[in-house]
Order: C-alpha cells, then sequence, then structure tokens
C-alpha cells in the first residue's frame, strides 16, 4: 500500500532532538523495521543490507590482503569450551541465549548461541597449528552472534543480534602479537576512516573494561552529536589462559614447545553501519558514502522516459550503480525522497534540460544542484564518487573538534561532561588501582573513563582528577552508549 505523504515526512533537527531523529530515520528510510514480536531483535531492511553487503565486501578484501583466511564456524558452543578461560565465562555467562532442547529430547550439555568465538576458534587452532612455520595463523569469520542484552536495545547501535567479523590469530610471541594488534588499528583507519568516511578516536581500555580474558584491550570510540562515544571495532591482546586451556601451542625452531600468543579483532558492521547514519546524516535524512550506497545515481525524469532509459544504461555501463524513478509521487516528493535515502547523486531531466542539452545534477553531500552539458556525464561520473566521499570525510573530520578540553578539577569534569564534550585529565592509574575512582567517575559524573591514547606524546598531567593522588595515567572521560 502506498505511504501517504505525511508519513513519508522528515523533519526532525539532528542537533536538537538526535535521540529522536536517529529512531525516526531508521523508519523512514526503510533502514529496519522493529515490529518484529521478540524483544532486541529487528528486521533489517534491503537498504541497510545492500549497503551493509558493501561494507562488509571492503574489510573482508582488506582482511584476505592482509593474510587472514575466512572460515565459516558454527552458530552454537559447547558450554564447556566457556569454561576453560576463567574470566571469558564470568564475562560473558550472564549474555548468553542457552540451546538446552533438540526437539523434545534434552540436551546431555547446553550448547551457547555464539556471543563471540574465541572458545569455538581456539578448540580448532589446537588442531590446526603444530610448528613455527604455521604463524602466525590468520583468520576471520563473518557471522551474526547473540547477546542477551539487558540495556535498553537500539537499532544497529545496541541489539541482542547483530552482524559482525570476528579475525582470530595466533603468534610466536607477544612482540609478534601487539604487531597484528597495531595492523588491526591500521585496518580500522583504512576501512572505517578512510572508506566509510567515521573519524574515531582509538584508546587503550583501562584493566576494568577490557574484553573478557584479554590481557590487553584496544578499541575504536566515535561520537555522536549527543556527545557520547560509541565502540566500533576493538581489537585485543588475549592473555595466555586461552592458548594453555585450549592447548593452542607449537614447536619452535629448537624444537621446544610453547603456547603461541592469541589476538582477536571485532568490527561490527551493524553497529559501524550506526555511525554512518548519525556522522552524515542531516535534517534530510542520510548521506551515505559514494562507495557504500546502494544505488549511486538515480535518475529523475519528468516526462521522459525514453531519454531516462538511455541515460541509465550510459551510466551502468561505467559500472555505476543508477536506478530511474518511474513512480507516480510528484517531482518534489521523488526528491525528498532520495534525499532521505542518502543517495549521493540525483539527475533530472525534462524537456527544459533537452533543449539546453544540459542535465540538473543535485549532489546530496553538497546539498546544492548544478548543471552540466549532458555530452560531458561520464567525465563528471568519473570524478565525482571520490569527489562526494573526500567531502564527507572532511566533513566529518570536524567532529572531535572543540569536543576534546583538558580538565583539572571534578567540578570543570561535570560541566565538560555535561556539555556533550570528552574530559581529558589526569589519572592515578588505569590499572586495578584506579578503579574506585573510576566508579566516582561513573556515580558521580555519570561518565566511563574511556582509557588511555596511544602514543600520547604530551606531558602527563600531575594530579589524578578524582583522588587528587599522582596521576600514572593521561585519561579520557567520557559518556557512551
Amino acid at each position: 500500500m502506498k505511504k501517504s505523504k505525511k508519513e513519508k515526512e522528515f523533519n526532525i533537527s539532528k542537533e536538537k532532538d538526535f535521540s529522536n531523529w536517529f529512531s525516526d530515520i531508521i523508519s523512514k528510510a526503510e533502514l529496519a523495521d522493529m515490529r518484529y514480536n521478540v524483544k532486541g531483535f529487528i528486521v533489517f531492511q534491503p537498504w541497510s543490507v545492500l549497503a551493509m553487503e558493501k561494507m562488509y565486501d571492503y574489510m573482508e578484501k582488506t582482511l584476505q590482503r592482509k593474510g587472514h583466511n575466512p572460515y565459516w564456524f558454527p552458530t552454537v558452543i559447547p558450554e564447556k569450551n566457556f569454561k576453560i578461560e576463567g574470566e571469558h565465562v564470568k564475562g560473558f555467562s550472564p549474555d548468553v541465549f542457552w540451546v538446552t532442547h533438540g526437539g523434545k529430547t534434552k540436551l546431555q550439555g547446553k550448547l551457547a548461541l555464539r556471543p563471540t568465538s574465541e572458545t569455538a576458534f581456539y578448540q580448532m587452532f589446537s588442531l590446526w597449528i603444530r610448528s613455527w612455520k604455521d604463524l602466525p595463523f590468520k583468520t576471520y569469520q563473518r557471522a551474526n552472534v547473540f547477546r542477551y542484552e539487558t540495556k535498553a536495545t537500539r537499532p544497529f547501535l545496541r541489539s541482542r543480534e547483530f552482524y559482525w567479523i570476528e579475525g582470530h590469530c595466533a603468534h610466536e610471541s607477544e612482540e609478534n602479537a601487539m604487531k597484528q594488534v597495531r595492523e588491526d588499528m591500521d585496518t580500522t583507519k583504512e576501512v572505517l576512516h578512510d572508506i566509510f568516511g567515521l573519524p574515531f578516536i582509538f584508546f587503550e581500555r583501562p584493566s576494568w573494561d577490557k574484553f573478557p580474558g584479554a590481557y590487553r584491550t584496544f578499541a575504536a570510540d566515535v561520537l555522536n552529536p549527543d556527545g557520547k562515544l560509541v565502540q566500533q571495532p576493538s581489537t585485543h591482546l588475549l592473555n595466555q589462559d586461552f592458548s594453555k586451556g585450549f592447548n593452542v601451542k607449537y614447536e619452535d625452531k629448537n624444537g621446544k614447545e610453547k603456547p603461541c600468543w592469541l589476538t582477536c579483532y571485532g568490527p561490527a558492521i551493524s553497529r559501524i553501519f550506526a555511525s554512518v547514519i548519525i556522522t552524515h546524516g542531516d535534517d534530510k535524512g542520510l548521506r551515505l558514502p559514494w562507495k557504500i550506497s546502494p544505488i549511486q545515481t538515480v535518475i529523475v525524469p519528468i516526462g521522459l522516459s525514453k531519454e531516462a532509459e538511455k541515460l541509465k544504461k550510459e551510466i551502468n555501463e561505467q559500472g555505476i550503480r543508477c536506478e530511474i524513478d518511474n513512480s507516480d509521487r510528484s517531482p518534489g516528493e521523488k526528491f525528498n525522497y532520495w534525499e532521505l535515502k542518502g543517495v549521493p547523486i540525483r539527475i533530472e531531466i525534462g524537456k527544459k534540460e533537452l533543449k539546453e542539452k544540459k542535465l540538473t545534477i543535485y549532489r546530496r553531500d553538497l546539498n546544492k544542484k548544478e548543471k552540466i552539458k549532458m555530452s560531458a556525464l561520464g567525465k563528471y561520473l568519473e570524478k565525482i564518487g571520490e569527489e562526494v566521499d573526500k567531502n564527507l570525510i572532511k566533513q566529518a573530520d570536524g567532529l572531535f573538534k572543540g569536543r576534546i578540553e583538558n580538565v583539572s578539577n571534578k567540578e570543570d569534569l561535570k560541566k565538560v561532561i555535561e556539555a556533550g564534550k570528552i574530559a581529558r585529565c589526569g589519572f592515578c592509574s588505569l590499572d586495578k588501582k584506579g578503579e574506585k575512582c573510576a566508579e566516582i567517575v561513573e556515580k558521580k559524573i555519570n561518565a566511563e573513563v574511556r582509557g588511555k591514547r596511544l602514543d600520547e606524546k604530551a606531558k602527563k598531567i600531575e594530579k589524578c582528577i578524582i583522588c587528587g593522588k599522582k596521576a600514572e595515567e593521561i585519561a579520557y572521560i567520557a559518556r557512551a552508549y
């Protein structure tokens, strides 16, 4: 049934009412339907699926280029696997969906719907890895994972089923494992920033906020307009309880058996898509990067179907995704619809354009129209994709500008956080001894210690902002999803 004009309207200020803006854009741009009758689960609609398929493609090609091989692992994991590494089972058990029956038959052992797959991969690593010659052993899988999220769910940002890639690697030494962590960070920049246009800051998380079973955890935080940070890909140097517990070992060059050092990397494509929506979207709707937009150009003909078909054929032959809007909506409704959907380029062709031998082009990245000669369309489209994406990246790169402030006391810390900014301050420790100060930040400031920046070169701040003791670290504090 055709939706009314009122249903199609999108008119919420992103800056003034971000929460409702985000909810409304998901519905109006037809990204997901939240009416599925299981709490925390949504139906992903074609427009988001097609964009995320392209996002998967860029991430997977990058991982494969760097030596990762793809695997498909079972969705279920035996309960006994989780019990092998103590921190891991403690961290994930509250979030696990358990399978207890096959039909009417009670299973001998419970099976978990995977919340993450370390305990599945490393069981197999113990069978596959024998010698130093097998290392580094670099793998990944594209999968959906299930977590019984007890906080308020939010489409794409936080749900009970999400779509991601997880990379798992085995190495000879801690040094080589840290090189992999650095490579994961580079991959995040190459894909999230340089292709999807998302600026972020990589933090090493405090010891109390590490991935369950990790020796060190690093994560990329993207900033939302409301001042909250969204954790995007994280990469972890795991403690050796995993390799020892699962017997993941290798024989070195001297014939001595040693436990492998393991790393894991988790870019959640559905969550990254949330940041694409949020970072680039405006009061008209989505603005999608050229590379991941399901449709890159849309033709809106005004009574000239033959000419539109000819244009589409020419554009498709250039390898550009193009469609024609032949719906019965008015031209104005069509313009609004495709602006809402975030299509990078709209081409308008009517009698006026035909007479002038020019095309009216609307650029979604700049929200402005321009005219070009019909004969110049091919050359125009050759360069426009790169131009659109560079422009979106340039606009997005200003996201953190003016949003990080140095603070030296709790009163200023509270003011900075309430203003939707990130506080940079001295902190006594990001190890266990700083956990009490972090609890005060959570209870009194309603914020989180996100961690420290890697390779921070600035002079350290002398005192902890909470307890006043000597500061061992420069920490960053913000609100987060």
